[in-house]
């Protein structure tokens, strides 16, 4: 399906409007996971013209993909990744893990960022951070793409090997997300240390209910930036 390639538009505006010199991208992958850590990267790029058919990860095939990861590891500027472990999303919920995962990565780049331009209509990132939200920013802006790309294939490694132990899950294939075979293994053998047990899958695991871990909100006027996924898909 034809695409309208990503620009820097949005980094060029950020330049011009707040004289900002190092624009990084972020973008995450694994927030509607079971398993997993929710891994944030971000990606400073700057203004040169970005390999052919860079998109959102989404929207490419898992080939193409990894092409593409392999050539912006030597393209872009610079890039960091961030994660946020289960057990820390099973604590802090999933929109403090995102902002706990953003941070890491971009406190990890070389150069901090003078502006940050995030993927969504969420800026769950907040001070002391510029950011520009973007909607469907991973298929409009080169960066923002760039850190899609990497973040997806990074965690897709991260996931296999991870599931090496515990091949029923079918984490290599999965990454951690919903699927059939995902959901068989998590009936018969419950879920493993790899899993978000505050996740609503659990509610439709009778016998591994007990597990569930129920969250003590900081602050309960935040609201989570997305809902949990139980077996009904």
């Amino acid at each position: 399906m034809p695409y309208e390639p990503p620009t820097h538009t949005v980094e060029r505006s950020l330049r011009a409007t707040t004289g900002a010199k190092v624009v990084a991208g972020v973008d995450e992958v694994g927030r509607g996971a079971w398993a997993g850590p929710v891994t944030v990267c971000a990606a400073v790029t700057g203004l040169r013209r970005p390999p052919e058919g860079l998109t959102d990860s989404k929207l490419l095939t898992v080939k193409r993909r990894n092409v593409l990861a392999e050539q912006l590891a030597t393209w872009v500027t610079s890039y960091a990744l961030g994660h946020a472990s289960p057990e820390e999303i099973d604590s802090l919920g999933m929109t403090a893990a995102l902002r706990l995962a953003a941070c890491r990565a971009l406190e990890a780049l070389p150069v901090r960022p003078d502006a940050v331009i995030l993927d969504g209509k969420h800026d769950y990132l907040g001070a002391p951070w510029r950011v520009r939200t973007v909607i469907k920013g991973d298929q409009s802006c080169v960066a923002v793409a760039a850190a899609s790309v990497i973040a997806k294939v990074q965690r897709d490694k991260m996931m296999a090997e991870l599931g090496a132990d515990h091949a029923d899950f079918g984490f290599a294939a999965n990454a951690g997300y919903p699927s059939p075979v995902h959901k068989a293994a998590l009936e018969l053998r419950g879920p493993t240390p790899y899993h978000r047990l505050s996740w609503a899958y659990l509610d439709a695991l009778p016998q591994w209910r007990h597990l569930k871990k129920v969250r003590s909100w900081a602050n309960e006027g935040v609201p989570e930036i997305e809902g949990q996924l139980g077996f009904d898909f």
